[in-house]
């Protein structure tokens, strides 16, 4: 049981003992680590705007972008146990895109997600261009790094559900780990974490978002 449960653990699951029948041991599989072992169905990034999205198949979570579909990417392909690696994407990226150079494609890609990045938030270009500059030599074998995830799509506007139909649509930064785990980055800048932009610290408001990225960064795929 010891061994099986090493390898079920990175897709959060777990062998347990639950008595015996006829002589029989019995085991029951359960999932453990709420959250933990779902995958995205489909992963959106380096959005350039508000795309407008509507499911092709509701009972499998199949989406399509019906307008403005050039503003926004989309992983499709399933997540392996090794995490998204750059390798992963950039290949995504060549295929969907008719790129046979290796080069061009990782320029291209590196140039794309880049151009996401809000031009007021000179922390997250920052660190977007550092995290790939000390990687550069073994870039293909760590988790990508991907700009401005979609955590959720409201399909009505402001002016029907109000300011709440803006609230915490993106995060900053998203990498999918080693048995699915995966790592938020937040460069936060004073609107945050203030009132009204200003000076006073508003906990109650930094804590609203955090709880906001315990959401799966999905449109369409399963909510942790």
């Amino acid at each position: 049981m010891t061994l099986a449960n090493r390898h079920l653990q990175p897709i959060g699951a777990q062998l347990r003992h639950e008595g015996e029948a006829d002589g029989y041991p019995l085991f029951h599989l359960i999932q453990i680590g709420r959250g933990t072992a779902r995958r995205p169905h489909n992963l959106i990034f380096a959005t350039l705007g508000k795309p407008d999205i509507h499911f092709t198949s509701a009972l499998d979570n199949d989406i399509e972008v019906a307008e403005r579909a050039d503003q926004v990417l989309v992983y499709d392909r399933p997540v392996g146990k090794d995490g998204l690696l750059w390798h992963d994407l950039l290949s995504w990226w060549q295929e969907t895109r008719n790129i046979a150079d290796p080069a061009e494609a990782n320029q291209t890609l590196f140039g794309r997600m880049k151009a996401s990045l809000p031009r007021e938030s000179p922390g997250q270009h920052n660190l977007f261009w550092l995290y790939h500059n000390i990687h550069k030599d073994n870039l293909s074998q760590i988790p990508a790094l991907l700009p401005e995830i979609w955590v959720h799509w409201d399909p009505k506007t402001v002016r029907e559900r109000g300011a709440r139909a803006l609230q915490n649509l993106r995060m900053d930064f998203l990498m999918l780990l080693l048995g699915n785990r995966r790592v938020v980055l937040e460069v936060d800048g004073k609107q945050h974490y203030t009132r009204s932009g200003g000076t006073e610290p508003d906990s109650a408001k930094y804590a609203a978002g955090l709880y906001a990225h315990r959401l799966w960064p999905v449109v369409g795929g399963d909510a942790g």
